[in-house]
């Protein structure tokens, strides 16, 4: 597929654009029950300090400072240790897609 391509999901019953990788193309389409939707598809059920974590992401993406792991466990959120527990398998990459951001380049 084209990196460009992007699809319609349907979440919480909103219609939202997506890229092939299931990340959404537009923030401002994101609401938490969003958030919780794709967390379950993503097998993770949420607590507050998985929100504490996705509130971070988002703040850091508006301000268009580039993601990474070790930027997360300095950030006072979380450790890295905890990063891991809360999003385990890829924890950028899970949290990312659940804070409704693209994909971190720090990804791959």
């Amino acid at each position: 597929m084209n990196p460009m391509t992007t699809l319609e999901k349907n979440y919480a019953g909103q219609c939202v654009m997506c890229n092939e990788e299931g990340y959404l193309t537009q923030l401002d389409q994101w609401t938490q029950e969003i958030g919780a939707e794709i967390a379950a598809e993503e097998e993770i059920e949420m607590t507050e300090k998985h929100w504490e974590v996705i509130s971070f992401l988002q703040e850091q993406c508006r301000k268009e400072v580039p993601l990474t792991i070790r930027r997360v466990g300095k950030s006072g959120v979380v450790s890295i240790k905890e990063f891991y527990q809360l999003f385990p398998n890829g924890p950028l990459k899970k949290a990312s897609r659940i804070a409704g951001i693209p994909k971190p380049v720090s990804c791959i």
